[in-house]
């Protein structure tokens, strides 16, 4: 499997394809990242130095690779946080050559905009460019539940609302949506879970709620689940496999007392999932 990665890079620590690259090529995936920014750290930090890359060159790397002939071999375009409007126009334009190149190709998006506790923090005009412009053109979305709720004009709370407001935004274009993060107000207490729903159904993943903030693990999720599911089609095993592996990334950090998450460490999570947590359908 080849999987085209356009998002964020930083020197230290673990975000964007700094977080997701590593994962990926232990699960045996080939990766051609293509960076939008080049960071000494996340922003988590409050400060941090490094270029943001400019759309027009983000789109000239895009196209080297394309004049080495191989969009035909990629199987999957994966993106997240987009810093800024013009980046968006280089996904989509992507996006279109691979899918002529390839067209059993699918475009994963992470539709990065922000949380429950912190709400948006992304620039004003990215959350209405995702919602209009770029998850129309996505075949699976991997929102938090805060970010489908605004994708969607909903409030997804309960397992019955988040199933709406799933297939809402799987109305607008992609076909499978993967909502993380799931907070229902009825769930067992100090637990978090995860749902994914596709054509053929939907199911849902719970595991205990770690006590940190993990900035990095979205875009750790995002990969394993998409290269999961791209390689089986089968959305409860890749939930199943991607709840386990975050799992103990984090478990391994949290226990660790580190701020940035042990990637390397945690490897084996990734080779080896231990399936640990059972998925129940709910649809």
């Amino acid at each position: 499997m080849k999987v085209l990665s356009i998002q964020s890079a930083v020197a230290y620590g673990h975000v964007g394809n700094s977080a997701a690259v590593f994962p990926l090529q232990r699960i045996g995936v080939e990766v051609l990242p293509v960076y939008t920014v080049t960071f000494s750290n996340h922003t988590g930090y409050g400060a941090w130095r490094g270029p943001l890359i400019s759309p027009a060159d983000v789109a000239d790397v895009i196209t080297g690779i394309e004049e080495r002939g191989v969009l035909g071999e990629i199987d999957v375009v994966l993106s997240g946080y987009q810093g800024g409007e013009g980046i968006a126009d280089v996904i989509i334009d992507a996006v279109a050559r691979v899918k002529k190149a390839n067209p059993d190709a699918v475009y994963a998006c992470d539709p990065v905009m922000g949380n429950a506790k912190s709400g948006c923090f992304v620039a004003p005009a990215i959350p209405e460019l995702l919602r209009e412009r770029v998850i129309p053109v996505a075949d699976i979305i991997t929102p938090n539940q805060f970010e489908l709720g605004f994708l969607t004009g909903t409030e997804p709370g309960s397992i019955e609302s988040t199933l709406e407001s799933a297939d809402l935004a799987r109305a607008r274009g992609p076909r499978t949506v993967l909502v993380t993060s799931v907070e229902r107000p009825d769930r067992v207490p100090d637990t978090i879970e995860m749902m994914v729903v596709d054509d053929a159904g939907a199911w849902i993943v719970q595991t205990p709620l770690i006590p940190m903030k993990a900035n990095g693990s979205g875009d750790v999720t995002a990969a394993l689940f998409t290269a999961h599911y791209r390689r089986s089609g089968d959305a409860a095993d890749a939930l199943a496999r991607t709840a386990s592996s975050v799992f103990d990334l984090l478990s391994n950090t949290y226990e660790a007392g580190s701020r940035e998450l042990l990637l390397v460490e945690s490897q084996e999570a990734y080779a080896h999932p231990r399936l640990q947590f059972p998925v129940r359908q709910v649809r």
